[in-house]
């Protein structure tokens, strides 16, 4: 007698994991709670919805709508064990998932869904917010371009000026990355005017003052740096060329120097041994502005910050310029065959400024051109009478200007940073640490644009499902930031690291593991069901020692994988 055997095999990999992850977070249900879902809707939930396309987004690197629903008719049995919920293939078309795009458009419902959101995710997690760095971003692609559109031609941070773009807003809590506050606006707009709003948010959302703002010199206007005095807190940020122009860093300069010897920042290196990084001075400024009406007067503290890798760097790079300045002004009164000759003093001195200019070296480089007249008596020559024969020669003379190039050598490197937070909380050493740790920022906006969340290339057209899948791909940022956040803070606590997640060097371990490849590590875990006329029986992969280590330190039992199995050798 043959007996007929069904065998259905899903990949389950990480899907367990994020499903569970975002349980913590208390997505579903504030997904469900904020953006309301029409009264008609059947099936799955909005809020369990939208965590189902984030757990593919995150697992497959992929944010198209298309091609969720096959991921998820591949995966049934184990988004249906992992959720508790009656999944259905229907419930992941693309109509749906348009529709929840749509949805997470709406303003109103996003503002108050992401200030509900970070409040949990403090509460959960026990964050202490006291930095927040402020940047933005663009995302260009092949749109048509409208006059009231989101996709505009404007300044391009992809180098892509020729294509329509969108820009987008980020707040993020230090030192873990988490964004705070998004905004999604028209490519077209000014970075300037971005920052006061993003920072009402974030104070809307975390409901506290006094903290350190932190951005780069967009958001060092007079207006925003008023604002955020105004409001009770603190800001950091550079100063641009037009606000600190050469000749007052030069007064600021001159003015420090005379005071003291400078303030020598140092950063611990991977030996324990501190390494100089930077020399600073401070100078202070009273500063008066106005705020929605009300004047507002404070002390602000400018710190002049020398890079010491940076003015090495740009010393090289200045006597580089100065050696291939000479070696061309050296070239000007070479005679070679099919070359032009010098035909006056102006014509030499044209090109010597062109030559100058062209490598800013004018303030070092001193170049006098001259001109020679000589006289050669030529002698009668059958009928033609003797004469004197005049010749030009052009003489370029170039000296380096020592007293000049040490000055110079002298102001490279120097930046100046604006800061209200008084030296007893924030040090001038802590400040310039403190900025430099920008990277944080930068480090979410890579993710946000590149692998795993993949913003660029953007499939949709309409502005509404651009903004929705920009907020969407923000809620997967915070769930990896959250993941790889726990996970080095239990490995700080415990004083260990964790082995295995590099290929090709299993022994190799790292105290600061990066979400990707804890994610990684899930790869290739299967789950078989086996069913047979009187019972089904399930099978999975056992979870590897690194595996089971992953999940103790996100503090999650194995049972979420285990779980699946649970109804194994049961009637059908």
């Amino acid at each position: 007698m043959t007996e007929n055997l069904t065998i259905i095999s899903e990949r389950v990999d990480d899907i367990p994991l994020l499903l569970a992850h975002m349980q913590r977070m208390d997505l579903p249900m504030l997904l469900s709670c904020y953006f309301p879902s029409h009264g008609n809707r059947q099936g799955l939930s909005f809020g369990w919805t939208v965590t189902i396309w984030l757990a593919h987004i995150l697992s497959q690197a992929d944010h198209r709508m298309n091609q969720v629903q096959p991921w998820a008719e591949r995966q049934l049995r184990t988004l249906r064990g992992c959720t508790d919920q009656d999944v259905l293939v229907l419930d992941l078309t693309d109509d749906r998932l348009a529709a929840a795009l749509r949805t997470l458009s709406d303003d109103t419902c996003w503002a108050n869904f992401e200030r509900r959101l970070t409040g949990t995710l403090l509460r959960v997690y026990d964050l202490r917010p006291s930095r927040v760095r402020l940047d933005s971003t663009t995302a260009s692609g092949y749109w048509e371009v409208s006059d009231d559109g989101l996709f505009q031609f404007g300044h391009s941070k992809d180098h892509r000026p020729d294509l329509p773009q969108v820009k987008v807003m980020l707040a993020t809590l230090d030192p873990l990355g988490l964004p705070l506050a998004t905004d999604v606006l028209a490519g077209a707009r000014a970075d300037d005017p971005l920052y006061l709003p993003a920072i009402a948010r974030v104070r809307a959302s975390l409901q506290q003052r006094g903290l350190l703002y932190i951005g780069d010199c967009k958001m060092a206007a007079l207006e925003t740096r008023a604002g955020v005095q105004a409001g009770g807190d603190f800001y950091l940020c550079p100063l641009s060329a037009v606000q600190v122009p050469a000749a007052l860093l030069d007064h600021y300069l001159q003015a420090a120097r005379a005071s003291g010897q400078p303030i020598v920042v140092e950063r611990p290196r991977a030996d324990g041994a501190l390494e100089p990084i930077a020399e600073g001075y401070e100078h202070s400024e009273h500063l008066t502005a106005v705020v929605d009406t009300w004047p507002q007067a404070w002390v602000e503290r400018r710190l002049l910050v020398r890079s010491l890798a940076q003015a090495r760097t740009a010393e090289t790079a200045l006597r580089a310029r100065l050696a291939r300045a000479q070696a061309a002004l050296s070239d000007l009164s070479v005679a070679r065959r099919g070359k032009a000759r010098l035909a006056d003093v102006a014509t030499a001195q044209q090109q010597v400024e062109a030559i100058l200019a062209r490598f800013a070296v004018a303030e070092v480089l001193r170049v006098q051109v001259t001109e020679q007249v000589q006289q050669r008596p030529v002698r009668a020559y059958r009928t033609r009478p003797a004469f004197v024969r005049e010749s030009r020669q052009i003489t370029i003379s170039q000296a380096v200007d020592s007293t000049a190039l040490s000055a110079a050598i002298a102001r490279l490197g120097w930046r100046v940073y604006a800061t209200n937070q008084s030296a007893e909380q924030v040090s001038l050493a802590q400040a310039v640490l403190a900025y430099r740790e920008e990277y944080l920022i930068e480090r979410s906006l890579g993710r946000l644009k590149g692998q795993p969340l993949s913003l660029r290339p953007m499939y949709v057209e309409r502005d509404d499902h651009a903004t929705g899948l920009i907020r969407l791909l923000t809620i997967a940022l915070r769930v990896l930031t959250l993941l790889e956040f726990v996970v080095r803070r239990r490995l700080a606590h415990e004083g260990e690291s964790v082995a295995g997640l590099y290929a090709g060097n299993p022994k190799r371990a790292t105290t600061q593991p990066t979400a990707e490849r804890l994610l990684q590590a899930f790869r290739d875990i299967t789950l078989s069901i086996i069913e047979e006329p009187n019972q089904k029986r399930r099978h999975m992969t056992a979870l590897s020692p690194l595996q089971q280590r992953i999940l103790a330190l996100l503090e999650f039992p194995p049972t979420i994988y285990t779980k699946l199995c649970a109804d194994s050798c049961q009637p059908p």
